[in-house]
């Protein structure tokens, strides 16, 4: 037993190596199973998508086999993939890392931050909703990961000034017995637990009351669970709208942008999709989402209750509040009053998103309607506002420097260096992004989207309302175990063949789809935003898992009401467009292709 028990160690310790090993070879069947071009794609497709599962080998390098696989397979020529790594969507989603690093780098991102919580209050259930409308805020132009990262400390210092430490009382229930013990050997007084948690009580007044004796009252353990319901409620609720956050926008998260690549990919006349058409439909959704997800977050957590309403608050509760709220207006002070660079970076953000948003938003005509069509896109856009924050100088300009011939000639610092954007951008991100939207061209030239499409005939007769039930159920738990950008990529193209088959419009399907994969609430592996709160320390699995399964369903709900609402109407959901129909001709093609190879190899047998 011990030698196997050694071998299983063993194994465990290159288990990487062996699913690398491993995986092609138990796949090696599909490029028999299928005609040659479709199987090989499929076979690459499938590696993929195992490899991003099991994280053998790391994302990004995973989403550049596509490089060495089509090419070898004969599926796609080098020159053919190779561009799908740097297409459009791709600098649309650079200018958006970009400009959320410089926005990191002036600590711009803390101000809107700390005045958004002074605002709103520190009673708790509006702290909750503070932090809440903040990180989704933030989340919604920087990256959902660095959102979390940057509430999370101020998250723990404002329960710190409510609350005292946390660590000081983890084991309440432990803590209680070794105080009985210390009360009958002693004859010590114990202070009360609600003054023990809520304020910083001196050990001197503590050691001038050693002769009183006193029981742990059932409202201290009240008292200390409330305390740890609260804190759960704000570390849980901050990864929650990140993830939510992040759908607003198109450069909020990678899903969205995979999106807009791939329907330039399958439907290259599909143009309704961009910032401004996708803020429209998906920020009064994000809206909805955080309002109830808020509700529910506070009601869980006891954050809201009627009780709590018709109960008076206690005067130490009252105290707590008070320093937690002087806790944020010094962090907010300490920031010192705003600074030129600051001004000019909010100033280049507010004109990023507003001619992001104004180029072409549908339901009137953008500024690029006095471009020709075809030339303005989104990328042109944002690269063309973040240039300007490599030479425009963080230190307002003198007028005097020009006059004054003795003055120093020191060179004046940009508002971000490329030093500086180099190390904030995540460019794995970018090599992820490619990977898909190169195997999105593979499934379309190979055919294999038409062998995909051939075996969903069993879902014709499923209404096109319940169809975006059971995709979203679907895709958000399988996002739960997978990265949604792997996710999406592995979806999307059977998506847009499941539409063309219901004879509905592709996106009807692949905008629920592309949300559905950031509903990823119940895990704390299911997305880098629940893996930093899990990592305080603070919060178990179950906590997870309970609040969210309803955040699930409520995202799943939401989305079918806003997709079947007003989605329509933004997307002209309710026709089968003409842009649709250039895929379904080349599925015709290749069908017919296909026949007439099957018919001639039959003739000369």
């Amino acid at each position: 037993m011990a030698a196997l028990g050694a071998l299983v160690k063993k194994l465990w310790s290159i288990r990487r190596f062996v699913v690398l090993l491993c995986t092609p070879l138990v796949l090696l069947p599909i490029l028999f199973s299928l005609p040659p071009k479709e199987g090989k794609c499929l076979y690459v497709i499938l590696l993929m998508a195992f490899y991003w599962c099991t994280e053998a080998l790391p994302l990004s390098v995973t989403a550049l086999l596509p490089i060495v696989l089509f090419p070898f397979l004969e599926v796609l020529p080098a020159n053919k993939v190779c561009p799908q790594y740097f297409v459009d969507t791709n600098f649309l989603f650079l200018s958006g890392l970009i400009m959320a690093a410089a926005i990191e780098e002036w600590n711009l991102h803390r101000r809107i931050a700390l005045r958004i919580l002074m605002f709103v209050g520190v009673q708790p259930a509006r702290l909750i909703l503070g932090m809440m409308l903040t990180t989704s805020f933030l989340s919604m132009w920087l990256s959902n990961t660095a959102s979390t990262a940057m509430m999370l400390p101020i998250a723990t210092a404002v329960l710190k000034s409510l609350f005292g430490d946390k660590e000081t009382s983890k084991d309440f229930s432990r803590g209680d017995e070794e105080n009985q013990v210390s009360i009958q050997q002693n004859k010590l007084h114990m202070v009360p637990t609600e003054m023990q948690l809520l304020t910083n009580t001196d050990e001197k007044d503590m050691s001038e009351e050693k002769e009183v004796t006193i029981e742990v009252t059932s409202d201290a353990r009240k008292e200390e669970e409330y305390r740890t319901n609260i804190w759960k409620g704000f570390l849980i609720s901050i990864p929650y709208a990140a993830s939510i956050g992040g759908t607003a926008t198109l450069t909020g998260t990678a899903p969205n942008l995979i999106l807009l690549g791939q329907l330039k990919s399958f439907f290259p006349g599909c143009d309704i999709v961009n910032f401004g058409s996708w803020f429209v439909f998906a920020f009064p959704l994000m809206i909805l989402f955080l309002f109830l997800g808020w509700l529910w977050i506070s009601f869980l957590y006891g954050g809201i209750s009627l009780r709590s309403w018709r109960k008076k608050k206690s005067d130490i509760r009252a105290d707590a509040e008070a320093r937690a709220r002087a806790v944020i207006r010094d962090d907010y002070q300490k920031l010192g009053p705003i600074k030129f660079a600051e001004q000019a970076v909010f100033i280049l953000f507010c004109l990023f998103a507003i001619l992001l948003f104004s180029r072409d938003p549908k339901f009137i005509p953008g500024w690029a309607s006095l471009f020709t069509p075809g030339f303005v896109t989104d990328a042109v856009t944002g690269i063309t506002i973040v240039t300007i924050l490599f030479f425009f100088p963080s230190k307002k300009p003198s007028l005097k420097w020009w006059f004054d011939m003795k003055a120093p000639n020191t060179e004046s610092q940009p508002l971000l260096s490329w030093r500086k954007a180099q190390e904030s951008v995540p460019w794995n991100i970018i090599l992820l992004l490619g990977g898909g939207f190169a195997m999105a061209k593979g499934c379309e030239e190979s055919g294999l989207s038409t062998w995909i499409g051939g075996r969903l005939d069993p879902l014709e007769n499923v209404p096109p309302p319940v169809a975006v039930i059971l995709i979203t159920i679907v895709i958000a738990l399988f996002t739960e175990f997978a990265s949604n950008t792997a996710t999406i990529i592995i979806f999307l193209p059977v998506l847009a063949e499941l539409a063309i088959r219901l004879k509905v419009n592709p996106l009807y399907l692949m905008i629920p789809g592309t949300i559905g994969c950031s509903f990823a609430f119940m895990l704390p592996v299911s997305t880098p935003p629940n893996s930093i709160a899990f990592a305080s320390g603070h919060l178990m699995v179950k906590d997870m898992a309970r609040t969210g399964l309803l955040m699930n369903l409520m995202g799943v709900l939401l989305l079918s009401l806003a997709i079947n609402t007003w989605a329509k109407a933004i997307f002209q959901l309710g026709t089968y467009p003409a842009w649709a129909n250039v895929h379904p001709e080349n599925t015709t093609t290749l069908l017919v292709d296909v026949q007439n190879i099957t018919l001639n190899s039959m003739s000369k047998l």
